[in-house]
């Protein structure tokens, strides 16, 4: 009995069809032929890969410029300007300090103290020596409505030379340190000066 479950190997080309042969070398590397790639795609060109990668990179992130520091006042005052602020400044201490503390002479020289500081910073670079030239007869000008006065302009200038006499080491204080910030803008001047020259 013959057994149809079972074929013979198929070791040969079937009949009715040609031999294969073997194909040349350039078109196994064809995009069509044998040695192509899978599925018969066809080889991207690098421009191509390039423009792809390029569309699909992410964009950057846009920066988003941060909050404004808001930066403290800093004019440039003339040596007049330096000259009107600090008697205005002082006259204006002076009266508070006689309305809210009762013409406390230790009080006024304290406020002298930042009244200099801001005169030695805003006067302008060219007239920066005038500060500590202005800030004595400041410190006159304010001290008028803290001085003691025995009637008349007489008992007034007698007690604004009481209170100058008294009070001699607040005004030094304060000259010497707007002195002190003087000589150093000074010095940074004339180098700015030199190098730019």
């Amino acid at each position: 009995m013959e057994q149809h479950g079972t074929r013979p190997p198929n070791d040969g080309p079937r009949r009715g069809t040609p031999p294969r042969t073997p194909l040349p070398p350039q078109a196994r590397h064809r995009p069509g032929g044998a040695g192509g790639p899978r599925g018969g795609r066809r080889p991207v060109p690098r421009a191509a890969r390039g423009a792809r990668q390029a569309g699909s990179a992410r964009p950057a992130r846009e920066t988003r410029p941060g909050p404004e520091v808001r930066r403290l006042p800093n004019p440039r005052l003339t040596g007049l300007g330096s000259g009107l602020f600090c008697a205005g400044a002082m006259f204006l201490l002076g009266c508070l300090d006689q309305l809210l503390l009762g013409a406390s002479p230790a009080a006024y020289g304290v406020l002298f103290l930042p009244v200099c500081v801001l005169t030695a910073l805003w006067v302008r670079d060219g007239d920066v020596l005038t500060a500590p030239v202005v800030l004595p007869l400041a410190f006159a000008v304010g001290l008028l409505p803290v001085a003691e006065s025995g009637g008349g302009a007489v008992g007034r200038l007698m007690g604004l030379v009481t209170g100058l006499a008294t009070e001699a080491g607040w005004l030094y204080g304060g000259t010497l340190v707007a002195g002190a910030i003087v000589l150093i803008r000074r010095a940074a001047w004339v180098r700015s000066r030199r190098g730019h020259g």
